[in-house]
């Protein structure tokens, strides 16, 4: 998709609408302002549309896709820290025993990246994948980013932990595509969405989806996740449920239970969707243990590390390490200006003394 200047203009004049009226606050401490990334989210989009390669030919798309994509959040948010969340080994375990199928579709059977040439083998993508997330990740270690991956859990509940459960008291920013997070959006916690640029607040989930935030988690259970490989309830489309199920669109908590009460009490009605959701209890109390982020049920040794995680020290912006690994993988067809780009991390940097002991 194209835009002529007109359009890019629009485009910036309303983002900048958007986010006018929540300027950076001054920071007295590094939790203050946060930036929480889902890692593996942002990867693989970048590894599935960036083409770019270096100089020997090698795709680099994935790597210098994802440092690109976050120092532009970075550049546009301004946080006071950025946390980056990995899943961890045997994370999507916990789910998997309450629905075996969970994410039963995610492995990767055809091309991703269909600009770049990789030969007859799928396994030279999936290589290169590996390659390219383990060289990514020795680039993060040399910035001043707090890395995040605890065996036995996914992403979106390390994310969701902190958010909720540990840091309390800060603004919270997490940059996913994943729709799962616009449940947990309220006053402190927003949801940024590198592809569409925009920012989640309570009234952008409002204008979009007709139902408030504190909502999204019961109707994203009625509609399911195909990303996930969880199935929702047929004919519960957004249009639907905003027409016969009323009370999801108030501005006040409409819960699984209430759902399940309001369907019941409706029965009458003679509404074909409200029957359905009546008849398929199992399936909305099943959704609501895969999807729900809000509480997350987590055991308290992950808690422990993840806590261990957060409040370790932010490590040091190593920067002629990062150069020399720029350099060696020839970068700079990517990040013509490598100075220039480093200078959000720098203003990152600067905020490492500010963590109360």
């Amino acid at each position: 998709m194209s835009f002529n200047k007109k359009d890019l203009n629009e485009k910036f004049i309303s983002f900048l609408d958007q986010i006018k009226d929540e300027p950076p606050k001054s920071v007295a401490h590094l939790n203050d302002r946060v930036l929480v990334i889902d890692g593996l989210n942002t990867f693989i989009r970048a590894f599935a549309v960036n083409p770019a390669i270096n100089d020997d030919g090698l795709h680099i798309g994935g790597m210098i896709g994802f440092l690109r994509s976050i120092r532009y959040t970075c550049d546009i948010l301004k946080p006071s820290r950025c946390i980056i969340v990995f899943d961890g080994k045997d994370g999507s375990k916990r789910r998997s025993k309450i629905y075996p199928d969970y994410k039963a579709t995610r492995k990767v059977k055809k091309r991703l990246n269909r600009n770049v040439d990789w030969g007859t083998a799928p396994a030279d993508e999936e290589e290169s994948m590996k390659q390219q997330m383990g060289r990514l990740i020795e680039y993060l270690e040399q910035l001043p980013l707090t890395l995040v991956c605890i065996d036995g859990i996914e992403a979106d509940d390390t994310i969701a932990y902190i958010s909720q459960q540990l840091l309390t008291d800060s603004d919270i920013f997490i940059m996913s595509t994943d729709k799962d997070f616009l449940q947990l959006v309220d006053d402190r916690v927003k949801v940024w969405s590198p592809t569409k640029k925009k920012l989640y607040t309570e009234d952008e989930v409002f204008e979009e989806y007709g139902i408030p935030s504190r909502n999204i988690l019961t109707y994203r259970i009625l509609d399911g996740d195909k990303s996930d490989n969880i199935t929702g309830i047929r004919g519960c489309g957004i249009k639907s449920i905003i027409k016969y199920i009323q009370p999801i669109t108030e501005n006040k908590d409409f819960t699984v239970i209430d759902l399940l009460d309001y369907v019941e009490k409706s029965s009458d009605n003679k509404i074909k969707l409200l029957d359905t959701i009546q008849n398929s209890r199992n399936l909305v109390k099943r959704n609501y243990l895969l999807m729900q982020l809000q509480k997350v049920d987590i055991p308290n040794h992950t808690k422990m590390k993840i806590q261990g995680a957060v409040n370790d020290e932010v490590p040091q912006l190593i920067k002629y390490r990062f150069q020399t690994m720029f350099l060696k993988d020839k970068l700079s067809t990517a990040i013509p200006n490598l100075d220039t780009w480093l200078m959000e991390f720098v203003r990152l940097s600067r905020f490492r003394g500010l963590n109360e002991k």
